[in-house]
C-alpha cells in the first residue's frame, strides 16, 4: 500500500473530519475506487478508530442511492467518507447520515493525483473564510445573472440559503465534499431563463474539448448544442434531470480543472450549475441524478451588483 496515500489520508481525517480514537469510522466505496478507499481505511485504523470498509457495486450515475445496507451503516457511524466513482453527495443516504449526527465527506471520482496534489493541499482555513463569505452573499441574494461568451442565464434564489462546503467538518451533522471549496445554493425551480456556455467540464463526461451551449426556459434545458450535448442529455434523461438544481461558486485557489468534477467545481475563478436533484440541500427536485457543469471565468451579478469579474471575487 502507498505509504504517502495513507499519510495524506491521516492528515485529512484529523484536520478535516476531526476523527478521534475509538470513533466509529465508515469508508463507503465501490469496485472502481476500492484501492484508494483501502488507504483511508488503513489511516483510520492507525488513528485508533473503529474502522469499517464497505464495498458496493458501482452506481450508474451521480445522485443514485447506495444499497440499503450502506445507507444504514452511514447513519450509524460517527464519521463517514464516501469514496466512489459517482457522487453520493446528493442522496437521501447522505442526508439521513447527517441527520443522525455523522460527519460526512464525499469524494466522488477522486484520483490518486488529486490525493497528492491540487485542491487537497489547500490551506483550508483560507478556503473556509472565502467559502463562508460567498455563502452569505448567496443567502442574502434574490436574483442571479451569469454572463459568459455573449450568453446570459438568469434565475431566482430568493429565500434559499447558501451552503458552504468548506472542507472542514468537525461538528456532528456537518458534511460536504473533500477536497472542497465551494458555496452553492438551490435556485428557485422554474425561474431560470436564458443560455449558459459550459466550457470547463461536465460530471460523467470530463474535461471539455469544446463548449456545450445550454438553452434553458422555465428552469428546464430545452436545447443543448456542442460535441458533448447528446451525451449530457442522455445522462440527464427526459424528466426532472433536465431541471436546473444548483448554482455554485468555486473558492479553492489550489484546485485545478482535471476533468473530475469533484475538483473542477472547486476551482477559484469558476462557477458551476447542476441539473437534477436538489432536495437534499433546500430544493424540491428529486430526479435520481445530479450532474454539474463548470464554467471558466464568468461574470456574475447578484441583485444587479457584480460579484465575480472573469471569475474573480470583487465584493
Amino acid at each position: 500500500m502507498n505509504r504517502q496515500l495513507v499519510e495524506v489520508s491521516k492528515n485529512v481525517l484529523q484536520n478535516c473530519l476531526g476523527l478521534r480514537e475509538a470513533e466509529s469510522f465508515l469508508v463507503a466505496t465501490d469496485d472502481v475506487k476500492k484501492d484508494l478507499a483501502e488507504a483511508l481505511y488503513e489511516a483510520g485504523k492507525q488513528l485508533g478508530a473503529e474502522a469499517i470498509l464497505m464495498v458496493m457495486k458501482e452506481r450508474e450515475k451521480s445522485g443514485q442511492e447506495p444499497p440499503i445496507a450502506v445507507s444504514i451503516a452511514m447513519a450509524n457511524s460517527s464519521v463517514v467518507v464516501c469514496i466512489t466513482e459517482h457522487s453520493l453527495t446528493h442522496t437521501q443516504a447522505r442526508k439521513n447520515a447527517v441527520a443522525s449526527g455523522a460527519r460526512v465527506a464525499t469524494m466522488p471520482g477522486i484520483t490518486e493525483d488529486m490525493f497528492l496534489e491540487g485542491a487537497i493541499s489547500a490551506d483550508y482555513s483560507k478556503v473556509k473564510e472565502m467559502t463562508e463569505q460567498v455563502s452569505q452573499i448567496l443567502t442574502k441574494g434574490a436574483l442571479v445573472r451569469i454572463e459568459k461568451g455573449g450568453y446570459a442565464l438568469s434565475f431566482s434564489i430568493e429565500g434559499r440559503k447558501g451552503i458552504p462546503s468548506t472542507g472542514v467538518y468537525l461538528s456532528p451533522g456537518e458534511s460536504g465534499n473533500l477536497p472542497s471549496g465551494e458555496a452553492y445554493i438551490a435556485p428557485i425551480e422554474g425561474t431560470a431563463t436564458g443560455q449558459i456556455l459550459i466550457d470547463g467540464s461536465i460530471a460523467g463526461i470530463g474535461k471539455l474539448n469544446s463548449p456545450v451551449l445550454l438553452t434553458i426556459d422555465n428552469g428546464r434545458i430545452v436545447n443543448a448544442e456542442g460535441e458533448s450535448a447528446d451525451i449530457l442529455l442522455q445522462i440527464l434523461g427526459d424528466g426532472d434531470g433536465r431541471l436546473l438544481g444548483e448554482f455554485g461558486i468555486g473558492t479553492n485557489e489550489k484546485a485545478r480543472i482535471t476533468g473530475v468534477v469533484l475538483e473542477d467545481e472547486k476551482v477559484y475563478g469558476t462557477i458551476h450549475v447542476a441539473f437534477g436533484s436538489n432536495n437534499t440541500f433546500g430544493g424540491t427536485i428529486a430526479a435520481g441524478v445530479h450532474i454539474d457543469g463548470v464554467v471558466n471565468q464568468p461574470d456574475v451579478y447578484i441583485d444587479h451588483v457584480q460579484v465575480l469579474k472573469k471569475g474573480a471575487l470583487v465584493v
